[in-house]
């Protein structure tokens, strides 16, 4: 395997089982189990290495060893089942979407959050928002919704945590190799590779669209580390959640307008537009600005349309967690954006104006609510917290009457379910089972599974918990013994209070 700036030189991988590549570039692999097992049988070691990245796995892999794989007829008949449920998972007769919502093919719905969790081995995610963002995704391309996903790319992704021999946490930070990950430049339709920018005070930032496919579904994903920008710049996008607030406010302004630049440079006009928490609300901004500017309508009359079909989903329910920032930095952020909205300063201010106890704030989730049509909490108690804590924004409003209603959050179940539960849902419920997710009937069957297999399952996989754990604990241990180089005791038998 060779690296070339950013490009991946793949091993030459034999035409027999040439369709590989295209498989590990399409996430569609990270909730099918025979899928993982395919790639993890190329490479027991490299998949466990790599945090299970098909990508890697054949970046890695000797050249020799996928030769060998070519010509043994129980990996080339495992390949081929794997590729045939891919072919019939892409080119469906019918999803759900087509058959309920025939006429209305073209409505794309874009989705922007700060973070994506679709695979461990893919580091731009933090935790509940990025996990419900990714399962959205795969949930998305399930159902056959004409759904596109606007994010980060983030080099450096998120931080893995490392506790040292005298019990302080370190974050680590281990820079992205874009070449490794199953992301491909994003194209538009002349063929070439999507490059958009933004003002931010005093210069031009540009960003980089990228394309990584879930399933049916594509996500693009800014990164600003590239060349027109100065060093400062190129990191804007390297962490999640790193910096200060003039960090976090650049961030933010690339993640909403440069989004909105990013689907049109894409030729994509999207029906629907949902914003994952107030880190992309901006968006509302930038396409007000677009109406003002190329319709020559009143502020009013942009706000009204883009609200129309913008929906937001707010996260948080304490204000800690509800981006906000101080006036002066709005103004030196926006000072050149406003008049093209046909806005003076306080009317700009008064958009995202919320009133705290240590003073007025622009905030983030503010400017959401008043740009949208459509709001929703993740529980029906989150949305009556919600309800209570936003209701300022409606003084005319009882509590309960307040727009802001809930959508109880769920999960991806593919990624979820373990392949022992899928084994003895085929056997009990239905081979099936997963395309029947929502019908009632089929629960029923739950009834039939044994209570000694649901136990053994049970214990399997507790037991397999308890192995990873042990293991990762032994290689704390002997990264504890290295610094402070004591001998390695990582082999030690647990005593009953350990294993406690």
């Amino acid at each position: 395997m060779k690296i070339l700036g950013r490009m991946a030189v793949f091993p030459e991988i034999p035409e027999r089982i040439q369709r590989l590549r295209e498989l590990a570039y399409n996430l569609w692999w990270t909730w099918n189990p025979p899928a993982q097992r395919l790639f993890a049988t190329i490479s027991p070691e490299i998949w466990q290495s790599s945090e299970h990245s098909a990508v890697r796995v054949l970046l890695e892999v000797d050249a020799g060893r996928l030769a060998t794989l070519a010509s043994d007829g129980e990996f080339v008949a495992r390949y081929d089942a794997v590729c045939a449920d891919f072919d019939g998972y892409m080119h469906p007769a019918a999803t759900w979407f087509s058959q309920t919502f025939a006429d209305e093919a073209n409505h794309t719905i874009a989705y922007f959050s700060a973070e994506f969790g679709l695979h461990e081995s893919l580091p731009i995610y933090s935790g509940g928002l990025g996990i419900l963002s990714g399962d959205h995704c795969k949930e998305a391309s399930d159902l056959g919704l004409p759904f596109i996903g606007v994010g980060f790319l983030y080099p450096q992704g998120y931080f893995r945590q490392r506790v040292t021999a005298k019990g302080q946490q370190e974050a680590i930070y281990e820079k992205m190799n874009f070449s490794q990950v199953a992301a491909q430049p994003a194209m538009d339709s002349d063929g070439h590779e999507v490059m958009i920018s933004v003002d931010l005070p005093g210069r031009k930032v540009y960003a980089k669209v990228w394309r990584i496919q879930v399933g049916r579904i594509p996500l693009y994903l800014m990164d600003t580390d590239v060349e027109p920008n100065a060093p400062g710049d190129r990191v804007l996008s390297a962490r999640l959640y790193g910096g200060d607030h003039e960090m976090r406010i650049a961030q933010e302004i690339m993640l909403g307008i440069g989004g909105v630049r990013a689907l049109r440079a894409l030729g994509l006009d999207p029906m629907v537009w949902h914003m994952n928490e107030g880190h992309a609300a901006f968006l509302e901004l930038e396409r007000c600005r677009e109406m003002v500017q190329g319709m020559d309508v009143s502020f009013d009359v942009a706000r009204e349309i883009a609200a129309a079909n913008a929906i937001f989903t707010t996260h948080t329910p304490v204000a800690a967690g509800n981006d906000a920032f101080n006036y002066e930095l709005a103004d030196k952020y926006f000072a050149d954006f406003w008049p093209q909205l046909g806005l003076d300063r306080d009317q700009f201010h008064d958009l995202a104006r919320e009133e705290t106890s240590w003073g007025s704030v622009f905030s983030m989730t503010v400017l959401a609510l008043r740009l949208s049509t459509l709001r929703n909490g993740v529980s029906r108690l989150h949305g009556d917290v919600s309800r209570r804590m936003w209701q300022f924004l409606w003084p005319e409003l009882e509590v309960e009457e307040t727009p802001i209603t809930s959508i109880t959050n769920g999960v991806h179940t593919a990624t979820w379910v373990a392949p022992t539960m899928d084994a003895l849902y085929q056997r009990y419920l239905a081979e099936d089972w997963y395309a029947h997710l929502d019908d009632p009937n089929l629960w029923e069957h739950v009834r039939q599974i044994p209570d000694e297999e649901l136990w053994d399952a049970h214990n399997q996989l507790k037991e397999e918990l308890l192995g990873y754990a042990r293991a990762r604990l032994a290689r704390h241990v002997r990264t504890c013994c290295a610094q402070r180089d004591m001998p390695d005791r990582s082999h030690w038998q647990g005593t009953k209070n350990q294993d406690r």
